[in-house]
Order: structure tokens, then sequence, then C-alpha cells
């Protein structure tokens, strides 16, 4: 098709598509396509307005790396990715649900821990955590599945971004008893920026919002015959629950994090927190997500 003026792009752009034998690909690229030109009729870019979008897509694509997923990052930072969490758990999003997001830090080789064991694989300073979960469906316990934990140290980070961590440090694996059950202690963790050396972080700062995600434990529960939990649980002191920078928390989300009296389970001395904390899972389809990071 010839275009003679800018009405014109996009029915082209829509039969050259028509053609296209996966159904469901033909369905998302036709919208995808309305859409995009709706946008661009709408906030009309100038060239070079239109030319610094395409590097700053760009730019997210060359940030990503085998331990930094800028893609990811980006997509919670302009809450898509709990969009597509919250449409795809809780009866098509139409109740809360307790699934969360990923996030760009998950690693699918954590070690296996021994139910009570620790996760804490070298020097943390920080107050204990005592954690006791149980993953039910149905009301009933999910024996023999696996659970992935981890989570950022209490100086707001993760192993993989600071090289003086032990590896694998505050990440464990986790198999379910006859209960359901799965227990282990770490260190409570603490709320923390996102990065923000990228280009996202470029987009937070010309949007005046900070970087902070609120302290939370992230949980991965599978098991064959049931849908993936993916799920993460908040400290319900935490200053940015009502903020969180991903748009991650919802009230199903937030934990009862309790602060302990006397001498730690362990018989060590000091503060100490504890964390009870119910899973519940559907049936569905179990896959485990594409890792972010290696």
């Amino acid at each position: 098709m010839i275009i003679n003026g800018e009405a014109m792009v996009t029915p082209a752009v829509l039969e050259a598509m028509a053609g296209t034998k996966d159904e469901r690909l033909r369905e998302v690229t036709a919208a995808l396509v309305r859409h995009l030109h709706a946008f661009i009729r709408e906030v009309r870019p100038s060239e070079e307005e239109w030319e610094f979008g395409v590097d700053f897509l760009g730019r997210i694509g060359q940030a990503n790396s085998p331990t930094h997923n800028e893609g990811v990052l980006f997509s919670d930072a302009v809450g898509v990715s709990t969009l597509v969490c919250l449409l795809n758990n809780g009866a098509d999003g139409a109740t809360e649900t307790a699934a969360a997001l990923l996030g760009p830090f998950w690693r699918d080789n954590s070690p296996a821990v021994e139910d009570g064991g620790s996760i804490v694989r070298g020097p943390t300073p920080g107050p204990k955590l005592f954690a006791n979960c149980q993953v039910l469906s149905g009301g009933k316990p999910v024996a023999g599945a696996r659970v992935d934990v981890w989570h950022s140290s209490p100086e707001g980070v993760y192993e993989n971004q600071d090289p003086d961590m032990a590896d694998m440090n505050l990440r464990g694996r986790f198999t379910t008893d006859a209960e359901g059950r799965f227990r282990f202690t770490s260190v409570k963790p603490a709320g923390y920026p996102v990065p923000t050396d990228g280009p996202t972080g470029d987009l937070l700062r010309a949007q005046g919002r900070h970087p902070f995600r609120p302290a939370h434990l992230h949980f991965l529960a599978y098991k064959p015959g049931l849908k993936t939990l993916i799920t993460q649980v908040f400290v319900d002191d935490d200053e940015h629950l009502e903020s969180d920078v991903v748009f991650g928390v919802t009230q199903a989300l937030v934990g009862g994090y309790v602060r302990g009296e006397g001498p730690a389970p362990d018989g060590s001395e000091g503060e100490w927190w504890s964390l009870d904390y119910t899973f519940h899972m559907e049936p569905g389809d179990s896959r485990l997500p594409v890792p972010p990071i290696q």
C-alpha cells in the first residue's frame, strides 16, 4: 500500500500483519500497533523526542547483565509487572491475591537447606529472624513443595550486588514436610533503593520519585499440579509500604513480624524477630519462571 497521509499508516501496518498464522501473536501485535499509533497521535512527539525514546529503550537492553535485569526493573517501576500479576491471579484480578512480583534478583540455583536451617552464609550483621511457614491448597497441607527464599541484607542489598558478601547469602531452597511446613533462620531484611544507575533511575529522577522498596522476603513455591506461587511478605512497620516504587504491596502480603522477648529460640542473645505466615496455592500450571539473573 502506498501511503498517502498519516491516516493510512495504521491500516497499512495492520493489513501487512493480517496474515500472521499464530492467532495469539496476530491478536497481540495488532493491539500493540493500534495502541502505539494512538499514543503517537495523542502526544505528537517531535522527531527529537522520538529519537530520545528509542534510545531510552535501547539503553534498557544495554543495561542488562548476568547480575542485573534492567528490563524487569523498568517494567516494575511503571507498574506493568504488578498489573500483569494481578490480572493473572486472584480471580482474574477481581480479588486480592497472595501473588506478587518475581523481581529482578531471583536465581534458580539456590542451595538446598534442611528444615529449620539458616540461609545466612557469611558475616551478616543484623537482628535474627526465625520464620515458621506453612503451604496449603484448598485448606490442606501441601507436602513436598519446593520453596525458594531470598531477600536483601539488613543493609538493603542482595548478595549479587555486593562483591564482599558470600555467594548465595540470604538464599535457600526448602522442601515442605507432611504438614506443608518449612522453617528457616535468617536476618531481618531492610528496605532498599532499586538500582538507579541506569535508564530506570533516570526516569525516577525526572519524575521526582523516590527509589525505595519496603523491606520484604521473597518466596517461590512450586509443585506439579499446582500453580506456581511467586510472592513477597512485607515487614509491617516499613515506612515505604504505601509508596513502594514498584507498586507491589497488597494488604494480603503484609506479614506480622513480631519482635521477640528474652533469649532467641536458638539460645542466642540480642534483638530477634519471628514471622509466622501461611501461603495458599491454587490448582493450575506448575512452571518455573525464566531467571532474571544467573
